[in-house]
């Protein structure tokens, strides 16, 4: 029992450890590589279900550079709900910023959607678009964070959620530019330089 345990809390701290170092990553579309490629395809071809269960079509945001974030409330990058939305509010005429809960890392995200909706605006004044959790990587994965990460669809990337906040920017044609893992604020200057 003691070296189960033992091998649990090890795991734990790999997993912690490997998010924590990776959490600074940035993947960028080469200069030389075209977006649309072969048969990639558009982001604009997603609809996606809100958080209260309502059908999106992706394609509504046509125009915007869109940030998309994997959330979570039990996360040590939760507060990053306040930055993503200042950074919404200030810049909702060019951009946009679309949030997915995600329990796929070490169940930080376990609500029910009321459950999410209620702490994302009690604490934060969540008002940027929200959706129903989804997984972003593995078996299940959602077709939206497939086509993320995968260069047939999207062009290049192949850089799937390494932790929570997780970050991708779609261009206004609907095409993936960048990915930035879990450290990266709106104030981050690669960030900023991307944009």
């Amino acid at each position: 029992m003691k070296v189960l345990v033992l091998l649990t809390a090890i795991s734990s701290f790999a997993l912690i450890f490997y998010a924590c170092f990776n959490s600074g990553k940035v993947a960028t579309r080469p200069m030389n590589v075209s977006a649309t490629p072969g048969k990639s395809t558009s982001f604009f071809q997603f609809t996606v279900n809100s958080l209260d269960g309502k059908p999106v079509s992706l394609e509504q945001y046509k125009g915007k550079k869109i940030i998309v974030l994997n959330v979570a409330s039990k996360c040590g990058y939760t507060p990053q709900y306040a930055d993503w939305e200042k950074f919404y509010l200030a810049n909702k005429d060019k951009f946009v910023v679309l949030g997915f809960p995600c329990n796929d890392f070490m169940g930080q995200e376990p609500g029910s959607a009321e459950d999410i909706a209620e702490f994302c605006q009690k604490n934060y004044g969540v008002s940027f678009p929200m959706f129903e959790k989804v997984h972003v990587k593995g078996n299940e994965k959602a077709p939206m964070y497939k086509w993320l990460t995968d260069p047939a669809q999207n062009g290049w990337n192949s850089q799937e959620p390494s932790w929570n906040f997780c970050k991708y920017v779609i261009n206004e044609k609907g095409e993936l530019t960048h990915f930035f893992a879990s450290k990266v604020t709106p104030d981050s200057p690669e960030f900023q330089a991307a944009l």
